[in-house]
């Protein structure tokens, strides 16, 4: 996955942790306007998410960010 979109992803995560806090949950389409005007990073993230890792809709931004660190989470 492309830096700029880790980097985004966590930005995210924190922002939602940071208000909701550890329990909020993030679907893929978080990290995205809501329109699709970058639908190629929009695929890396849906496959990212659903192919490489089997994540259902909504997981937990912690859990998020731990993945994209490469750190194993529950």
């Amino acid at each position: 996955m492309q830096q700029v979109l880790k980097d985004k992803i966590i930005d995210v995560c924190n922002k939602k942790i940071a208000v909701k806090g550890d329990t909020v949950g993030v679907s893929f389409y978080a990290f995205f306007k809501n329109k699709n005007d970058n639908p190629e990073l929009l695929m890396e993230v849906a496959t990212w998410w659903i192919e490489t890792h089997k994540l259902d809709h909504f997981e937990k931004a912690v859990k998020i960010k731990g993945l994209v660190n490469g750190i194993a989470t529950k």
